[in-house]
């Protein structure tokens, strides 16, 4: 699959519209990733792709050919389900190779694909063993095997991580990571958890109830988020948005203190400050933007996450490396970085 492009694409279930006119383009050997809450529609557009959905309106192109109507056997593409959906009573081999099997190819033919991507996914040793003498990661490593044997135009991931545990995850972020990188081939993956979009994704999606929020490279995304949905959404912990108000040359933080900001002439009233966890520091109260309570002291070894309780503005999140439990409780006085601050009106990006 060289390229995918959906034009004015809708889902609709009788009155309920769940897609709502998406324009995208993928480009060939892209790694796309659609990431949103819980009923923002991804699982249903990456279906819309693979042919298992109907495209209520719009048209969907595969490398420049309307498929919109096509049968999910007639797009060449190979998914990949958060449920492995392995034969039990079936080996590895047996499980890799069945697809193969029932669309008539030669024993040949079949052994020397499930050879080869049981080199790529480094299952050599577990081809005899059948799928209850494997580990979670294994049995999903089994179920991309039978993806590749397939040899498809392009990979559809719905959520394949979810069930396993989080060592598991980071071990299969590196296979699915190595296997894009081998294959140079166009994947599509659907997911909800944000460390899979940032460290897998060419180009991230953002969907909100059936709507594009903004899509772009997981750095762009981070650092300038188009509106307060993906400045929330994207980062862990998420972004601080603080109530603000201002004009072209100043703002002012509300309660507190302000600052200059440089707008490039935008003159729409700002609402919002937005500031990263990473881009505020502890000082002397001289020069602080806020002052605030620590409520919360999270050491998590690398980083330790401060939440601090300031009058007006609400709980903020503050990343530090180098302080301890002591400071619970206790006033602190915050500088904000001035050329990483973010505003925002109700809505979209101002600077």
């Amino acid at each position: 699959m060289g390229s995918v492009q959906l034009q004015a694409v809708e889902k609709w279930y009788g009155e309920a519209q769940i897609i709502k006119g998406i324009d995208l383009e993928i480009n060939e050997g892209e790694f796309v990733i659609f990431v949103g809450p819980s009923g923002c529609g991804k699982s249903t557009l990456l279906r819309m792709i693979a042919g298992l959905e109907e495209t209520s309106r719009g048209k969907i192109f595969l490398d420049g050919k309307d498929v919109t109507d096509r049968i999910p056997s007639e797009r060449g593409l190979s998914m990949v389900f958060q449920s492995y959906a392995l034969y039990p009573h079936m080996s590895v081999r047996e499980n890799v190779g069945f697809g193969l099997k029932t669309a008539g190819k030669t024993k040949a033919e079949i052994d020397r694909k499930v050879a080869h991507a049981a080199d790529i996914l480094e299952l050599n040793a577990y081809l005899d063993r059948r799928p209850k003498a494997l580990s979670g990661g294994q049995r999903q490593r089994v179920a991309l095997g039978r993806a590749i044997v397939r040899e498809p135009e392009g990979f559809l991931f719905d959520e394949p991580l979810s069930n396993l545990d989080a060592a598991l995850r980071v071990q299969m972020r590196f296979e699915i990571a190595k296997l894009h990188d081998r294959l140079k081939t166009t994947m599509i993956y659907v997911t909800h958890d944000q460390v899979e979009a940032m460290t897998l994704a060419d180009k991230i999606v953002v969907l909100k109830d059936g709507l594009i929020m903004q899509v772009g490279a997981p750095r762009q995304l981070y650092e300038k988020p188009d509106n307060l949905f993906v400045a929330q959404f994207i980062g862990s912990p998420k972004m601080n948005i603080l109530p603000c108000s201002g004009d072209r040359g100043s703002y002012k933080l509300q309660g507190h203190s302000g600052g200059k900001h440089k707008l490039n002439g935008d003159e729409r009233s700002i609402r919002h400050l937005g500031i990263r966890p990473e881009h505020i520091s502890l000082g002397k109260k001289a020069g602080s933007q806020c002052s605030g309570i620590v409520e919360v002291v999270e050491y998590l070894g690398s980083d330790t996450f401060l939440y601090i309780e300031s009058a007006d503005l609400g709980m903020i999140t503050v990343r530090s490396g180098d302080v301890g439990k002591e400071l619970k409780g206790k006033v602190v006085h915050l500088h904000f970085e001035d050329d990483k601050l973010h505003f925002f009106d109700d809505s979209a990006r101002i600077g």
